[in-house]
């Protein structure tokens, strides 16, 4: 959801703050880390302690550094390939913090073994999706795709586990687990078969020297 708005946020909310920032000289590589850091902390220190609203807070706080160093980047000519790597790596650890700091609170406060091994597995499994995309492409294949990208990860669990501390209602971040769940199961799974069309395509061509 945040990419598919990422323009709006970019030109209008935040363009204020990615002026200044270029002012002041600095980095779009800072940002990403500071922004990594603070996501991290968000989920890290408050979640395991019964404190979602709070962590929600925090990590929201942060989460647009994913915007903000993008556009920096773009606007002072200072793309880069190392940019992009640095980018894309500290995403994994935020999402990682994410739903480890939710493990976390399930295995403490929310005391429940079940969503527990439920949020393990979506952690699991968000890795598993960045890294069948990412394989594929080193290979030269396309593995997009899918009900569980990651920014619409990011939005649901954060939006729905902020909901579910406001108004007292734990099933929303609950069922918000399961179907997070079974949407990323369901991208892994397509993105493998969409990997092995192609494989198997690419491996019935000729090959040159072989008769």
């Amino acid at each position: 959801m945040l990419d598919r708005f990422k323009n709006f946020w970019q030109g209008v909310v935040l363009a204020p703050v990615i002026d200044l920032l270029i002012r002041l000289g600095v980095s779009p590589d800072v940002v990403t880390l500071v922004g990594t850091l603070g996501v991290s902390a968000g989920a890290l220190v408050f979640f395991p302690q019964g404190m979602l609203l709070t962590g929600v807070l925090v990590i929201t706080a942060f989460v647009f550094s994913d915007l903000v160093d993008g556009a920096m980047a773009r606007k002072t000519g200072r793309v880069s390939v190392f940019g992009n790597f640095f980018d894309s790596t500290l995403d994994r650890i935020g999402d990682g913090a994410i739903f480890g700091g939710l493990v976390l609170y399930f295995a403490g406060p929310g005391d429940s073994v079940l969503y527990t091994s439920l949020t393990l597995y979506c952690l699991v499994m968000g890795a598993v999706t960045s890294y069948a995309r990412a394989k594929a492409e080193s290979l030269g294949l396309q593995a997009k795709g899918g009900l569980a990208e990651r920014a619409d990860r990011l939005v649901a669990i954060l939006v729905m586990t902020g909901l579910s501390a406001i108004f007292g209602l734990p099933w929303l971040m609950h069922l918000t687990i399961w179907v997070l769940a079974a949407a990323s199961t369901e991208t892994v799974v397509r993105r493998v078969l969409m990997v092995r069309r192609q494989a198997l395509a690419l491996d019935q061509e000729p090959r040159p020297g072989v008769s």
